[in-house]
């Protein structure tokens, strides 16, 4: 079935951890940033627009280092992720620097955006098994959701802790989904490291790749109001894709249908991560995974 699909990335974070843009920061041989990876096998699988969320301040560094290569292959549009784009009668607080999180990031591509799309992370290398999965689910839904999950131990660094969304699955189905924000070595900390929990190193994760319809945004816009009440003087407070997505699922209003993928991610969540990820992405080029790129 031809059907126009698009693919939103999620690139206004700051990278603190990694200290620096890690968004723009070059992987392979020639310059290439993750992103130019994942928008190939996007691409591939039969994407036919990207959508960059990403903050004013990046623009003029991230069009001149990604956006000019990937607007040469797929149709390619910008949206801002800034702290004041809130709804009417909210004001962003003074001392506001992180931004409002994964789901306000999805709630700024709402003009853009009018077809089936999937959303990933900008510092994150999924695979081309995992696009090809869930291009097919958006181009045949019926107006369900979707989510490609990894195993947990395929998505862990030896370079210190990572956030992950813990699912729980029934049938195929998610029927849960908790982030998890301190989770190292398959089991995770609630308290700063004084205790920890075990997870089972098969435990499907999001990676924050999801499929969705464009009825998404009127369920976050909604949830993003009432966020703000509870939370907007916060200063660390993130607006989380999976608490949409769970809430839904919840009232009975949507099934999200789980795929696994069982390749590993790469990713760069420290600067340390940088050389794995270099030596595994140049080694698919190499075996002629990415050629053309």
């Amino acid at each position: 079935m031809n059907k126009d699909i698009t693919l939103v990335v999620m690139a206004a974070g700051m990278g603190s951890r990694f200290g620096g843009l890690k968004q723009i920061e070059p992987i392979g041989k020639n310059g290439e940033v993750l992103l130019d990876y994942s928008v190939y096998d996007a691409v591939k699988a039969g994407f036919n627009k990207v959508v960059f969320v990403i903050k004013r301040a990046i623009e003029q560094d991230f069009k001149e280092v990604v956006g000019k290569r990937i607007e040469k292959m797929v149709k390619t549009e910008y949206v801002f992720q800034e702290n004041d784009a809130l709804p009417e009668g909210f004001t962003c607080p003074a001392d506001r620097v992180k931004p409002w999180g994964t789901a306000h990031a999805v709630l700024c591509c709402r003009e853009k955006v009018h077809e089936p799309f999937a959303v990933i992370n900008a510092d994150d290398y999924y695979g081309k098994s995992a696009f090809g999965k869930i291009a097919e689910f958006l181009k045949n839904s019926g107006g369900d959701y979707c989510m490609v999950g990894f195993r947990l131990v395929n998505t862990l660094t030896e370079n210190g802790y990572v956030s992950r969304g813990v699912c729980e699955t029934e049938n195929g189905e998610l029927k849960a989904v908790t982030e998890r924000t301190k989770i190292q070595d398959c089991k995770y900390t609630e308290d700063d490291g004084k205790t920890w929990t075990e997870l089972a190193p098969d435990t499907v994760v999001s990676m924050n790749l999801w499929g969705f319809m464009p009825d998404i945004f009127d369920y976050a816009a909604e949830g993003f109001k009432e966020f703000l009440k509870e939370k907007i003087n916060v200063p660390k407070s993130e607006y989380f894709l999976p608490t949409v997505v769970s809430g839904l699922i919840e009232a009975g209003e949507k099934k999200v249908k789980v795929l696994v993928a069982e390749d590993k991610w790469y990713g760069v969540t420290y600067r340390e991560d940088k050389q794995k990820v270099c030596d595994a992405i140049n080694k698919m080029t190499a075996d002629g995974l990415y050629e053309g790129l």
